[in-house]
């Protein structure tokens, strides 16, 4: 264990009073929300770090894979996991990391799970922890795809990757010890918006409709501006000059943001897709087009769990290593899509 890792687990366990005192020495309050101490020291330590849109994109991702090591726990023995390779869209091979819980109910659908970071950053290792902890919660294989990034490769080669392996693995549930011809998807923040966006292409082309949708502090719609866009603008961690910057990286010049495919927020007809748990953050310039689009899939009928955790920041399922809150909250999360899982199993086909 590094020595970083050591000093961030003690600062962490420190009272929260103490943490606030050290961490600019009152709490930080945004809209009446106020950041979990633990969260507030992480934001602090990287104050004076330089804005990522001034630095080269491939310094970017090692640089945030470096920080994800340091924030995120790491898994227990209550779940397996090896490695797969899907076949991709351009014959490419999409890198995947499948799940396997030690207690697994076979009438839930193994979960597609994309990554968070703007489709700029992140991989398999980002997610490692909290993909144990859904598939350990949710007693569902969960397969986790290494889809590729900007902007290296740009839209739609991220996007078209999670597709593939969405049809893959309804091709291939039964293999994983879940219900047969079926899959739901799931992601945070960038992942969320390739969850959606998902749901609501097989509902329009009349594939294969996900058996469930998990929307983390998703990404719905870059075209408009939020309120919450504005009020948490500078926070930790994600700030509206990161948002602009992997947008410039993730899509090509020209492009209107009111794509679908990019901002499925723009979607008029809501009816008819997948039940979801739909899950914001506090601290999160996205907030507001989270909750909304939790009412919007409310309002069209479509069976819906929300929650917003106010103490909590953009990117919690990774700072669980020094987040009591963020840890607390992916276990909730991990009940919820089991709970919604096992009220599907008790409804007749």
């Amino acid at each position: 264990m590094s020595l970083q890792r050591v000093l961030a687990k003690t600062f962490s366990n420190l009272s929260g009073s103490l943490i606030v005192r050290i961490s600019g020495g009152s709490p930080l309050t945004v809209g009446g929300r106020t950041l979990e101490p633990q969260l507030q020291m992480i934001a602090w330590t990287g104050r004076t770090a330089p804005p990522l849109s001034s630095l080269p994109a491939e310094a970017v991702q090692e640089g945030v894979k470096a920080q994800f090591a340091l924030l995120a726990d790491l898994p227990g023995m209550t779940t397996s996991f090896a490695a797969v390779n899907i076949p991709g869209p351009d014959g490419n091979t999409i890198p995947a990391r499948l799940y396997r819980p030690t207690s697994q109910d076979p009438r839930h659908p193994v979960i597609v799970y994309f990554h968070m970071g703007g489709g700029v950053v992140g991989d398999l290792d980002t997610c490692h922890f909290w993909c144990t902890l859904l598939a350990q919660g949710a007693q569902a294989p969960v397969l986790s795809v290494d889809y590729r990034l900007a902007p290296q490769h740009i839209f739609p080669a991220g996007l078209n990757d999670c597709i593939a392996a969405y049809r893959w693995a309804v091709e291939r549930a039964a293999q994983f010890g879940a219900l047969p011809g079926k899959a739901a998807v799931g992601g945070d923040s960038m992942g969320g918006n390739f969850s959606a966006i998902i749901s609501q292409q097989m509902k329009r082309e009349g594939g294969p409709l996900p058996a469930f949708q998990l929307l983390i502090y998703p990404a719905i719609d870059i075209s408009r501006d939020y309120p919450s866009k504005k009020a948490f603008s500078k926070t930790f961690s994600l700030s509206q000059d990161t948002m602009d910057w992997f947008m410039k990286q993730y899509l090509p010049e020209g492009l209107d943001h009111r794509d679908l495919r990019v901002s499925p927020g723009q979607e008029t007809d809501l009816s008819g897709l997948p039940p979801a748990v739909v899950i914001t953050a506090g601290h999160d310039p996205l907030s507001d087009e989270g909750d909304e689009y939790a009412a919007r899939l409310k309002s069209a009928g479509v069976p819906v769990m929300h929650k917003r955790y106010d103490a909590l920041a953009h990117a919690f399922t990774a700072f669980t290593y020094i987040s009591p809150g963020s840890r607390a909250a992916c276990k909730e999360i991990a009940e919820m899509v089991h709970d919604m899982f096992a009220k599907a199993a008790r409804v007749p086909a």
